[in-house]
């Protein structure tokens, strides 16, 4: 048999040479390109499709040989992808959850037979990733696509997915994306990114030939983001995950403004994270390490080097002899090699030292492993790193001051902490603000553990239980999928600046006027900055009931200032004890419900009976949050692996509210609990249309414990408002009831920094049942983000 060998064990060792390779039936990658003819097509309907007439995009070695090159998609391969994909779902969605199982557990048997061939495509391609990970995710989503009907009930598919990646995003990631959508019963349409793209083709075809039914999963290449712009477009598609870098998230998300198709993105390309080593850790294990992680592996993210200083002297010493003699590192491409300059240049200007294995040469595509000592937060070298085998180290003394570092960046993906003080190690864990934190390691994954980046890296959960919800909706109407349509012409400098309503000074306030209602701006009853109030009509528009404050942009920054002082005190307060507060704020409620029931029967119109209905359930429903607080937490899954693991909900930060016309009391303490059980601060924007229920709350708030500043209640224009809260770095999460036209506005100008984003258009979905009690988990996990910390042992 070819490649057999009868070469005897004792010549073997003798010799000490490499063996051929082990006899196998299975081809090589090398093969399986020649077979294509080195032109691999689109993969449609479970087969390949090359079309005669369209561009094609070359994939080049390291060495300057072409691997292969890739078909780029046109609008008419979309269609018809889009429409293999709705057949597709059908064919999978009518398996049963054993046959999902099993469909998917015969994929992780042919994976393994086809190892070798899986793992050289990708070193070829240079998408790095072990196929053991690969069978590991596989056989993970395959135990979730059994158990889906059993521990996940009252939650259906959500149909067509498109995934969509980066150049430069890993295989691993991608696939973190693909195979949890396709256990929970959707089908798919993969847009990998260049390197990608290949062993993506590869895994298609093998996933096909163990069962997956054809149109199940399917894959697009192309040349740019527009591909994946245009696959949202498809009317068949009803959502968009994206994973890979900031700038082309950036570009999918504008691209997708107004399509109302909701995008979740996870930028783990590029982002700043910080390699913290304290004075009480093992220092040759953490230099290794450090090596490891900036030099010696491919990169997705930018370590910083954050040292203690009573161990500086000692890092850096063992840090330049374990690089002496380390060879140059290549670098992306030739261009390259001027920013390395320019920022190596630029940090020596500021005072940094080298700490280099060898000279640079005069001039390539490579360049030595470097360390830029001395480094400060502000430098441009850490601000934006430069590509190549550079370093930063900064220095800091105490705890306090090291997660002050860690979190000195937009960035939130990772973090790695090293020291033998377990308390210690704990504690900054739960400090710093991102998404996987390695204890005395680095790099380390698994698909058990749900990861939210935190901040501007993500919008979304992958991993774990938790992870599968994106691909998910509730089976009841709580939360309307919105319908979809094309994006309106719209100048989005000018949003939010059309004519008012009639405006009146706030201190004009004749005899028999209406009431005039106050805001709530950090605990204090207050006007607008800008002094002027709108009239709030009567139902049917038979008069003017009541003047409220016409808040802006200035109440808005005082607000949000207000919440994000006191924002992290509450977040740190017991889950029981935030459920004590609102217990408290149900009680209050409680004793007001005369007033509110008022309000809510002069502003909407509805009968007394039908007001009071709605405050009993909002007292009710207050109550339920209460309940919830200490009962969803995290937990220690099981690892694959030697050591231990801790995932948890955090708070978002503050969140902006938008809140609905319809249900103006229960609507709006729902998304209240919702927020601030879960250790949120919030601003809440009344509905234009009824905002005097949500004013009459302020009462309620005032005689709460809750801390000032924790609820904001800003009354006005609710476009204007909207603009406010999109343009406000510091919200995080903007939960948006209102006009296609705000939704619109929402995606494209929430890019910078990424906000998630919940958006609703009741006149074009039908609204929401406020009264359905599955709102709950629906809304609780649009209010937290999750936290995994690794411990290892030996």
């Amino acid at each position: 048999m070819a490649g057999c060998t009868s070469e005897t064990v004792h010549n073997i060792f003798q010799s000490m040479e490499y063996g051929p390779a082990a006899c196998s039936s299975t081809a090589t990658a090398q093969a399986w390109l020649d077979h294509h003819s080195r032109t691999l097509g689109l993969f449609i309907d479970g087969k390949f499709v090359l079309p005669a007439d369209r561009r094609s995009r070359c994939f080049v070695d390291s060495k300057g040989g072409t691997v292969c090159s890739t078909a780029c998609a046109a609008e008419d391969d979309v269609s018809q992808c889009a429409a293999s994909a709705v057949k597709g779902h059908k064919a999978w969605g009518d398996l049963s959850c054993y046959q999902r199982a099993k469909v998917l557990l015969g994929s992780a048997s042919a994976l393994g037979r086809h190892g070798p061939c899986v793992a050289e495509l990708c070193e070829l391609c240079e998408a790095s990733c072990a196929p053991s990970s690969l069978v590991r995710l596989l056989q993970y989503y395959s135990s979730w696509a059994q158990l889906r009907d059993t521990l996940i009930a009252n939650w259906t598919p959500l149909g067509v997915v498109a995934v969509v990646s980066s150049d430069d995003c890993s295989l691993y990631s991608l696939m973190l994306k693909v195979l949890p959508a396709l256990a929970m019963g959707n089908s798919l349409i993969v847009v990998p990114g260049r390197s990608s793209a290949p062993p993506v083709l590869l895994l298609a075809q093998l996933f096909t030939g163990a069962g997956l039914p054809a149109g199940a999963l399917n894959v697009l290449t192309g040349s740019d983001m527009q591909l994946g712009a245009k696959v949202a477009q498809s009317a068949n598609v009803s959502y968009v995950s994206y994973s890979g870098n900031k700038p082309d998230a950036v570009l999918l998300c504008r691209a997708t403004a107004g399509m109302a198709v909701p995008v979740s993105v996870s930028q783990n390309v590029g982002a700043r994270c910080p390699f913290i080593i304290f004075e009480s850790a093992d220092i040759d294990s953490a230099v290794d390490a450090v090596i490891e992680a900036a030099f010696k592996k491919k990169r997705e993210v930018h370590w910083v080097l954050c040292v203690q200083e009573s161990v500086l002297d000692s890092v850096v010493a063992r840090l330049g002899h374990r690089m002496a003699g380390m060879k140059c590192v290549a670098l992306q491409s030739v261009g390259d090699r001027g920013l390395v300059d320019a920022a190596v240049q630029g940090a020596q200007q500021q005072g940094a030292t080298l700490v280099q294995s060898c000279a640079a040469p005069p001039s390539s595509a490579q360049y030595p492993p470097t360390v830029l000592c001395g480094a400060a937060p502000s430098s441009p070298f850490v601000v934006e790193p430069s590509p190549g085998p550079l370093l930063a180290l900064m220095t800091f003394r105490s705890n306090t001051e090291a997660v002050a570092l860690g979190n000195h960046s937009p960035d939130g993906q990772a973090a790695s902490i090293w020291t033998e003080d377990l308390t210690l190690a704990l504690e900054t864990a739960k400090s710093l603000s991102v998404g996987s934190v390695w204890v005395n390691s680095h790099s380390v994954s698994d698909p058990c553990l749900p990861v939210s980046g935190h901040k501007d890296s993500s919008t979304c959960t992958d991993g774990g239980q938790q992870g599968l919800y994106q691909f998910l909706r509730p089976s009841s109407s709580s939360h309307p999928p919105l319908p979809r349509s094309s994006p309106v012409s719209m100048d989005y400098s000018k949003f939010g600046t059309a004519a008012s309503p009639p405006i009146i000074p706030e201190d004009s306030d004749p005899a028999g006027a209406p009431k005039v209602y106050l805001q709530l701006v950090g605990g204090k009853l207050c006007k607008s900055v800008s002094g002027c109030s709108i009239a709030v009509q009567s139902p049917g528009g038979g008069g003017v009931l009541a003047h409220c404050p016409d808040g802006g942009p200035k109440d808005v920054r005082n607000a949000v200032e207000a919440a994000d002082k006191v924002q992290p005190g509450w977040m740190k307060k017991s889950p029981s004890a935030r459920a004590q507060s609102l217990y408290s704020l149900a009680k209050g409620l409680e004793a007001k419900r005369r007033d509110l029931a008022a309000s809510i029967n002069v502003q909407t119109g509805h009968s007394m009976d039908k007001a009071d209905e709605e405050v009993e359930l909002s007292i009710a429903r207050l109550s339920d949050w209460a309940a919830y607080c200490d009962k969803v937490q995290g937990g220690t899954p099981s690892l694959p692996q030697s050591g231990s693991a801790l995932s948890f909900p955090e708070a978002l930060g503050v969140v902006g509210i938008v809140l609905p016309d319809n249900s103006p009391l229960l609507s709006m303490v729902t998304l209240l609990g919702a927020a601030v059980g879960n250790g949120n601060a919030v601003v809440m924007v009344p509905s234009e249309e009824n905002p005097l229920p949500a004013l009459a709350f302020i009462q309620v708030l005032q005689s709460s414990d809750l801390p000032a500043g924790l609820v904001n209640i800003i009354s006005g224009r609710r476009d204007q408002m909207t603009v406010a809260l999109a343009n406000h770095s510091v919200i995080k999460a903007i939960w948006y009831w209102g006009s296609a036209e705000g939704c619109q506005y929402l995606q494209h100008a929430c890019t910078s920094p990424m906000k998630t984003l919940r958006l609703s258009c009741p006149k074009e979905d039908g609204g929401q049942d406020w009264t359905h009690a599955s709102i709950l988990e629906d809304m609780w996990r649009s209010a937290v983000q999750w936290k995994s910390v690794w411990i290892p042992t030996a």
